[in-house]
Formats: structure tokens, C-alpha cells, sequence
């Protein structure tokens, strides 16, 4: 019987050890929790703090489950405090105790960047990475009036937050240190479009620095290089790292990403030690390049990926694309691939086309309008990326993902044979006018 010890009970961490379960019953697999919440998502935590989801449905299964259907030795409010070869210490119900391992696996997440602002002490600031956080947010606003909310960022959380509090009728002012939001992650022409809409229902500040906050015991204020802003409670959403320092002691490779470094069967430079999700760094499957893209859906297949390897059923994790999508009140945001400054920055010669065009006839009611931006090789016509905003996209997007997948050119992407009628689409969907408009 092999022992598996696994830290972290999130997406891959849960993924890993119910697939080594499944193929090894018989073996002794431990799973070490941090928080009292294992399977859990992260990307509801929004919604919770909108109001729309109850916090217990944060947890696909409840512990029990795990415990009692799956034979999973799982560990709750149990920090790893140190790992060596072989062991692991683990800090539980007040004292520290060791356990062995055969095989590990990291899948410990990553954990919100705060910067070393003046005022980060005072009660009412948060960050919105983990089901905890979403508690605390909700509770400190039953504790306490809030009327005014600054949300510090421009990125996929930021809009989020911002959105669950612009939805409550909240005074939200959203800042920003760089010249647009989601600058990281689109291009210009999409983000002007999304700024339109924040600016309907929130305060957008660019290209202005935090330098900290003011108040007494609870923040009251936000102070920038610009100005000042009246603030009840305050979310910083600045971004994550991942959480290699466990890693790190072990000796495990850290990859050009500043994540853990994995091959395709999830494994890391140290022999039979496994990293997978947030932590772990994977491949571009267009650059090929290493590239660390913290998301849900790969997290859960690089966790399957690694649990199969462990228990003898060889599997490979090919990479990923980065295809994401959100939203801000009734507007989608999302991508697939590369944008167009990042195809540039990789050396490409690129051709791109931006269209507006509606999500059915325009003789059926309830047509809404989408914007897309496709970005492709200009010699070979291969797919590169998709850029979406509007309505109705994710099916745009998921459809430019299969397809770059297969390697399609813009001839073969107008000829995909899309389904028609009018309550869903125009008869000339806005993917085949976009590859019509690149040319073939």
C-alpha cells in the first residue's frame, strides 16, 4: 500500500485524490486542508458577496462526502508547516504531527498579492481570493453600514467585485494604477467597451496609485496620488502569486513563471513529487512557451492528469490557452488564445479584424449586439485568439477554442458548419463573418 499525502483541498488537490481512489482504493491517501473548506470555489465568491448564492454551495461536496463515499483520509483546518523527503508536518487542533508520504502533490493554490500600504491594519479591507473571504465580507457588512465601497484593482476579480456591490446599489469607486482595465488580457478596442459600461454604474479611476488608507479602527478613506475617496469597506484585488515556499524547501524546481515547474504528467523536478492548479506553471498550447494561467478548469484536469500518473494510468496534460470569461452587470467579457500585443510580443506577423454584428436577425426580437476581435498568423491563416464583448459569447469562444485546438485556418473556420435558426443566430453567425472579414 503507497501513501499519498496531498496539500491543498481545492480543485486539483480534491481531483487528484479522488482519482487516485478510484484506481488505487486500497491505498492511504491524505489530504491536508488549510481552511474549513475543501472542494470549494473561488470563483463564486463574488456571488456571495452579491447576495445571489448562499456560502455553504461554495463546496461541490461537503467534506463527509469525500470522507465517507470516496475512502479520503482528509485532513480540515490542517496546515502543512514543513515538508522534507518523505514526511511532511502538519500544524492540527493545536499541536504538530508527522506523516509519511510516498507520493506528494502540491496543490496549494495561490494567495492574493497585497502591497505594503499605509493603513492595511484598519478593519473593513479584504481581499477576495478564498470562501473565507466571502464570509468575512458578508458579515462585516451586516456588522456595519456600508454605503461606500473601493475596490482596488483592474483585473477579472476587481470587475467582479465590483459588480457584487454596483448590483446592491452600493457608491463604488473602482481604481486602478495602470491606463486601462484588463490590460493584461485585452486589447484596447475590447476594453474601451467594457470601460463605457463600468462608467455607467461605478467611479473608474486610471493611471492613479494607491498610497493607502485612512480612518478610525474601520477604513473610512482610500488616498491615491490623485485624490481621496470615501470608503466603508475596501477590496484589494491586485492580483495573486502562487504559493511555491513549501515547494522551495523540498527543493522542487521553480519555473521561469515563478510557479512550480511540471511536466506534461504534472510531475516536478523531485522524484515522485506531483504539482497541479494554481500553483503549478504548464505550456501554451500556441507558443509553447511556459506560461502560469491560474483557472479553474485546468486546475481540476491537471489534478485528474496528476492522480492518474500516481496510481500507474499514464496520462499527459497538453497545456492551455487561457480561455476565460466573465462579466460586469449584463456585459461578457472573454478570451481564447492570443491578443493581438501578445502575438506581437511573440514574434508573430499578424492580421486582425474587429466587427460588430447582432446575436440574431434583425427581424427577431431580443437581438443584442456582440463585438469581436479575432487575431490570426497572417502567412499561414492559423487561429491565434479570440477577443469577445457583449452578449451571448460564450458559445463564440468555446467554439474558437475547439477550433484553434484542431489547428484551423480562417477558410476552415468559415466553412464550420454552425448551427442556424432564428431564435438563436443570424444566418451568417458572428464567427464565420469574422473569418469572411480576415480573408482566406
Amino acid at each position: 500500500m503507497k501513501r499519498v499525502v496531498i496539500i491543498g483541498g481545492g480543485a486539483a488537490g480534491m481531483s487528484a485524490a479522488s482519482r487516485i481512489k478510484r484506481l488505487k482504493p486500497e491505498w492511504d491517501v491524505k489530504v491536508f486542508e488549510a481552511t474549513e473548506w475543501v472542494s470549494h470555489a473561488p470563483c463564486g465568491v463574488p456571488y456571495v458577496v452579491e447576495g445571489i448564492s448562499p456560502k455553504e454551495k461554495l463546496m461541490h461536496y461537503p467534506p463527509e462526502f469525500f470522507i465517507e463515499k470516496r475512502g479520503i483520509d482528509l485532513h480540515m483546518n490542517a496546515e502543512v508547516v514543513e515538508v522534507e523527503q518523505g514526511e511532511v508536518r502538519v500544524r492540527e487542533k493545536g499541536e504538530e504531527r508527522e506523516y509519511g508520504w510516498d507520493y506528494l502533490v502540491f496543490a496549494n493554490g495561490a494567495s492574493p498579492q497585497v502591497p505594503a500600504l499605509k493603513g492595511c491594519e484598519l478593519e473593513g479591507i479584504f481581499t477576495a481570493d478564498l470562501p473565507p473571504d466571502a464570509v468575512a465580507i458578508r458579515e462585516y457588512m451586516e456588522k456595519h453600514k456600508v454605503e461606500d465601497v473601493a475596490v482596488i484593482g483592474t483585473g477579472y476579480i476587481a470587475l467582479e467585485m465590483a459588480e457584487a456591490f454596483a448590483a446592491q446599489g452600493k457608491n463604488v469607486t473602482l481604481i486602478g494604477r495602470s491606463e486601462r482595465v484588463l490590460r493584461k488580457t485585452f486589447d484596447k478596442e475590447i476594453t474601451e467597451i467594457v470601460e463605457e459600461k463600468l462608467k455607467e454604474h461605478l467611479n473608474l479611476r486610471l493611471e492613479e496609485l494607491t498610497r493607502g488608507f485612512e480612518g478610525n479602527e474601520r477604513v473610512e478613506k482610500v488616498i491615491t496620488d490623485e485624490g481621496e475617496y470615501r470608503a466603508d469597506l475596501v477590496i484589494i484585488a491586485t492580483g495573486i502569486k502562487p504559493n511555491i515556499e513549501l515547494a522551495k524547501e523540498l527543493g522542487v524546481r521553480i519555473g521561469e513563471t515563478g510557479a512550480i515547474w511540471t511536466n506534461e504528467r504534472m510531475q516536478t523536478s523531485v522524484e515522485n513529487v506531483y504539482a497541479a492548479g494554481d500553483v503549478a506553471e504548464t505550456k501554451h498550447l500556441i507558443t509553447g512557451r511556459r506560461v502560469w494561467i491560474p483557472l479553474a478548469p485546468p486546475g481540476n484536469k491537471m489534478g485528474y492528469v496528476a492522480g492518474s500518473n500516481i496510481a500507474g494510468v499514464e496520462i499527459t496534460f497538453p497545456g492551455v490557452l487561457g480561455t476565460s470569461i466573465t462579466k460586469f452587470m449584463d456585459l461578457e467579457i472573454g478570451k481564447v488564445g492570443l491578443t493581438e500585443q501578445e502575438a506581437l510580443k511573440e514574434g508573430y506577423d499578424v492580421k486582425s479584424a474587429f466587427i460588430k454584428a447582432g446575436t440574431k436577425p434583425h427581424y427577431y426580437p431580443g437581438s443584442k449586439r456582440i463585438w469581436l476581435k479575432a487575431v490570426i498568423d497572417k502567412e499561414s491563416k492559423k487561429l491565434l485568439g479570440l477577443q469577445a464583448v457583449g452578449a451571448e459569447i460564450l458559445p463564440r469562444i468555446d467554439a474558437f477554442a475547439i477550433a484553434i485546438q484542431a489547428g484551423f485556418t480562417t477558410k476552415e473556420l468559415f466553412f464550420a458548419d454552425l448551427a442556424y435558426a432564428p431564435p438563436f443566430a443570424p444566418v451568417w453567425d458572428p464567427l464565420i463573418v469574422l473569418a469572411r472579414v480576415l480573408k482566406f
